[in-house]
């Protein structure tokens, strides 16, 4: 009797469509990634398209106007000797990225990308993160940034407090600006691990893309054209 295992395996007429159509959108996306490379090398405008989410890391992008918004304050008072941290946000990365194509390159302000999903290797700033490791970072980041975004992955206790502690270890001391975009239902800790850079929950509310069903807070230590906090119960 012949070997089975030596046998052809016969696909599907379904099995090998669904195949094809898989592989033609990863086609897709390899080539948007290329052409973003290209873009960013070219200081061209930049789109989140190229970056596909993926749900199971818990990747929701900003709406452009939400990372426009975001942008624009952290890059308010910035000059050419501030350093701009972005942590798991990378949307409001490739919003700043677009603002500063404008600004002669040696007035612009230094940019960091933490961010766990190694695509984003694609720009020179971007150094990889990993919640569940917080302080491991390249030493020469410790207590170099101006003013930080951070919108930690998950709803966790345990993600938020990791994250605020990447954060603290990050920023100069003084008087930096900060800004925590995460779930209304992380409003006590996120006030709390934060309560030492005064930071308070705003009127801003962040929307995403391809929206999200949970109810989304922006908390900030400063107040401006975009938003105010809101009063303390």
């Amino acid at each position: 009797m012949a070997d089975s295992d030596d046998e052809p395996i016969a696909l599907s007429a379904h099995t090998l469509a669904a195949l094809a159509e898989f592989n033609a959108e990863k086609d897709a996306h390899a080539e948007k990634f290329e052409k973003l490379k290209a873009e960013a090398e070219a200081n061209a405008p930049l789109s989140m398209e190229a970056f596909a989410e993926d749900w199971n890391e818990s990747q929701f992008w900003y709406s452009d106007e939400t990372a426009g918004v975001l942008a624009e304050q952290l890059l308010d008072g910035a000059s050419k000797d501030t350093t701009i941290g972005v942590l798991s946000a990378p949307s409001a990365f490739v919003a700043l990225k677009n603002k500063l194509r404008t600004v002669d390159e040696a007035e612009r302000p230094k940019l960091v990308l933490l961010e766990h999903d190694d695509r984003f290797g694609v720009f020179p700033e971007f150094f990889f993160y990993d919640f569940q490791q917080p302080l491991k970072l390249p030493g020469h980041l410790k207590g170099t940034l101006d003013c930080i975004i951070c919108d930690p992955p998950f709803l966790s206790d345990d993600c938020q407090t990791k994250a605020a502690l990447t954060a603290r270890w990050l920023l100069k001391p003084g008087s930096p600006r900060v800004v925590v975009c995460t779930g209304e239902r992380m409003e006590p800790l996120v006030c709390k691990l934060y309560q030492s850079f005064g930071v308070q929950t705003t009127t801003f509310e962040p929307k995403h893309a391809r929206g999200l069903s949970n109810e989304f807070y922006c908390y900030a230590n400063f107040e401006c054209a975009d938003w105010r906090w809101k009063p303390k119960a």
